[in-house]
């Protein structure tokens, strides 16, 4: 059985970070990273989901599990 998560530990920590109400760019400043790269890896999740925005991933990683609301 595989028990593999959707998302890399990144996506995970920026769609967590999402939820939470937080900006792409207090996102970029907490995780050290570029606007840019956060910008890439929310695009990259929504993407793998075949959603069309963020709203509809962080609903589609809630309803797979991937995600918790805190």
């Amino acid at each position: 059985m595989k028990n593999r998560s959707l998302l890399t530990a990144r996506e995970r920590e920026i769609f967590n970070l999402l939820v939470d109400d937080h900006t792409t760019k207090e996102i970029a400043g907490r995780l050290g990273i570029s606007e840019k790269t956060v910008r890439n890896h929310i695009s990259n999740t929504i993407q793998k989901l075949g959603v069309s925005g963020r709203a509809q991933a962080i609903v589609e990683l809630l309803r797979l599990g991937e995600l918790k609301l805190n």
